[in-house]
């Protein structure tokens, strides 16, 4: 994949298969636990480990990433895992409004809220076992963060009513979208945030990218909170368009026979994205915090980064764990001629209330 040369600081991409860069997709969702309960090792003997994440890894049916892993941490270990999904900024505020009286254990959410985790002083110093084979750019430098399963930024259409694919961004201010496309709400969910990031990457900055969107409003639905609940309303035909992540729309396609994945570009330029992973880190005063760390070690294990594209539609952290199962073959497919791009994250993350106020300034929002 060639390198992408725009104002927000870029690097190579990552050649090769599934080994790809790292750098959002999160929604809000239900809480809930996995497991049963038994030894826990944890603080005041405790028999449990709560994770605050994102959402996406975890299916409705039981037969998403999480579902197994947890399974199986729980089998190997008898500690049971309990489970708050949600936005990526809505689990970072729950952490920061329970600072005095931590709940949770670990902390899985996408950039860049993780490094705004780190920010508040929210996680504590822990590198995992298997951490060392994760990329220097897909982990915290001082060991608060690493990534547990790589993912990219995209957008979903409608096959079935609309082929070809779009291409564009430009496309998208077309009157037949019109109440047909929706993305999800910068600064609340990671996907909507990832919308910022790539529309300033592509069309070259702040300004033209808010020009760009304050065009886009006139066919935009309007606010969600959640991107995971935009793919099932463009599989049915409600929308036409959406904003997602490659891990949970290839997931979610298997069951939505009309939902496809695609890149936008600028037009005349190549299709870009950049690397949304879910990124996990112990968090602060765990209670449980011996748990956490065994949690942290059994989700970068080789048995459960070989499942991540096998069963969760997504890329390994680890760069030595190279699947070769049908959805690793689709999904690199999937990212063939599609430009990487790596955001500046702490820029992002210094200035993301300004870009946030600056999109609802030109949306209206």
């Amino acid at each position: 994949m060639p390198r992408s040369r725009m104002p927000l600081r870029t690097a190579a991409a990552l050649a090769g298969s599934l080994v790809l860069a790292a750098g959002l997709t999160a929604c809000s969702g239900s809480s809930g636990s996995s497991g049963s309960s038994a030894s826990g090792g944890a603080k005041g003997g405790a028999k449990t480990v709560t994770v605050y994440s994102a959402d996406g890894l975890k299916s409705d049916k039981g037969d998403g990433w999480y579902d197994k892993v947890f399974a199986d941490f729980t089998k190997k270990t008898g500690i049971e895992v309990k489970y708050v999904e949600g936005g990526s900024g809505e689990m970072v505020q729950r952490a920061v409004r329970e600072k005095a009286n931590t709940q949770a254990d670990v902390l899985i959410t996408l950039p860049p809220f993780i490094q705004q985790a780190g920010g508040k002083g929210l996680l504590q110093v822990y590198r995992p076992q298997g951490s060392d084979q994760v990329n220097g750019a897909n982990k915290a430098a001082d060991g608060t963060w690493t990534s547990v399963v790589n993912n990219y930024f995209g957008f979903v259409y409608n096959k079935k009513e609309l082929d070809p694919a779009p291409r564009t961004w430009e496309e998208l201010l077309d009157a037949k979208y019109k109440g047909k496309l929706q993305y999800s709400t910068p600064g609340v969910a990671g996907d909507g945030t990832a919308v910022l990031v790539k529309s300033m990457h592509d069309f070259g900055g702040q300004e033209p990218a808010m020009e760009y969107l304050k065009k886009l409003q006139a066919n935009n639905v309007g606010p969600s909170s959640s991107t995971s609940k935009l793919a099932p309303k463009t599989d049915k035909g409600e929308l036409l368009v959406a904003n997602g992540d490659v891990q949970m729309n290839f997931a979610q396609s298997k069951s939505m026979p009309h939902l496809g994945i695609w890149f936008p570009a600028k037009d005349g330029a190549k299709p870009t994205t950049f690397a949304l992973p879910y990124a996990a880190g112990l968090v602060a005063k765990a209670p449980h915090g011996e748990n956490g760390r065994k949690l942290l070690d059994h989700l970068l294990s080789e048995d459960a980064q070989k499942l991540v594209s096998e069963v969760g539609g997504g890329f390994p952290a680890r760069t030595d764990v190279k699947p070769t199962d049908a959805n690793a073959v689709e999904l690199t497919k999937l990212m063939t001629g599609v430009e990487v791009f790596e955001p500046d994250w702490a820029d992002i993350d210094k200035n993301l209330a300004a870009y946030v106020d600056a999109w609802k300034s030109a949306t209206g929002s």
